[in-house]
């Protein structure tokens, strides 16, 4: 079903117009919020890593307050425990004399969008328990199953400084992130706006671009949008080319079978088929491009293709493969 013009105008007015309130706020990093906005709309979540200071919470908090979604954020840290994060049994008093039950509180994960804040300090075990609301939109608790209200959106944040104390998540859970976005420091420009804005009486509410009653069901609706660009066969085919290519054993690349220990899962060529998707839409077309892939390649890959010890001790990096893959990987 191709999307109705109206539909599409719609989603490209709503999704410019949060670009804009977020823009007011946040100074710079006009491209992370834009693929966080991506990964929004295309239903997945995001793993965003730079150093602390750099308005990573903020943009999370102003982008839930432009949508009228609701907003939690749990902060990571080794004592931090599962329940800490899904909820959990408690004894309560009944209406009667001597009537006691168990009644389930939820987590800080009960939210439309959650802020995992330096999520690579907390225990494996901990950082587990995010995992199956994040792939299932769901937490067990007890042997008891509770949905969650969509729309869903994970965003974690983790420290990209090696220090003690930090657990680097594993690549299981590495891959239920649809993107991961690198946020840099400011330069000297960007600097000397952040104090004119946080250091004077300067202020800017944001403002609600969707009514606050139906903002949840608006919302599910263009992800349904989302889904019904087209993406024609030889492009489809172009996509699952990427992803062999960054495959190790099965690559006709030399360098990524010299420097990748795994390649990206079936997981990694939905990334950029949806996230396609969404750039074709905000450019006015029903039709993905080749663009339009190349557009989301290094957010979708670069945290599923995973380097072995001589990458490492080359430096090389993983978008340094990647941009390789554009180059070589025919473009159909």
């Amino acid at each position: 079903m191709t999307p109705p013009e109206e539909r599409m105008r719609e989603f490209r007015r709503l999704f410019t117009g949060i670009e804009e309130e977020v823009g007011r706020v946040i100074v710079g990093h006009r491209d992370v919020v834009r693929k966080v906005l991506t990964a929004f709309f295309a239903g997945g979540h995001v793993l965003i890593e730079g150093v602390p200071g750099l308005g990573k919470t903020l943009m999370v908090k102003s982008l839930s307050q432009a949508l009228g979604l609701s907003f939690k954020r749990i902060q990571f840290t080794p004592d931090l425990m599962p329940s800490d994060i899904v909820g959990t049994q408690v004894l309560s008093d009944g209406a009667g004399v001597g009537e006691r039950h168990f009644e389930f509180k939820p987590g800080p994960v009960f939210a439309h969008i959650v802020l995992a804040d330096e999520v690579n300090r907390a225990t494996p075990k901990t950082q587990s328990a995010i995992l199956e609301a994040m792939e299932e939109q769901q937490v067990t608790v007890l042997g008891e199953t509770y949905q969650l209200e969509p729309p869903f959106f994970v965003l974690a944040t983790q420290n990209p400084i090696e220090i003690e104390g930090t657990y680097p998540l594993p690549e299981a859970q590495l891959d239920r992130f649809f993107f991961k976005l690198i946020v840099r420091p400011p330069n000297s420009v960007e600097l000397a706006e952040i104090l004119a804005r946080t250091t004077t009486e300067m202020h800017y509410q944001i403002k609600m671009m969707l009514p606050l009653s139906s903002a949840p069901t608006l919302v599910e609706d263009l992800k349904i949008l989302v889904r019904q660009v087209l993406l024609a066969p030889p492009l489809s085919n172009y996509v699952a080319a990427l992803i062999a290519a960054a495959t190790p054993g099965s690559s006709s690349i030399t360098e990524v079978n010299q420097y990748l220990r795994y390649g990206p899962s079936p997981r990694a060529a939905q990334a950029l088929t949806l996230g396609a998707k969404v750039t074709a839409l905000l450019d006015g077309r029903v039709n993905v491009s080749v663009e339009d892939i190349t557009d989301v390649t290094s957010p979708a890959l670069r945290h599923r293709c995973l380097l072995n010890f001589q990458a490492e001790a080359e430096n090389v990096t993983t978008d340094q493969i990647i941009e390789l893959l554009l180059k070589k990987v025919a473009k159909r």
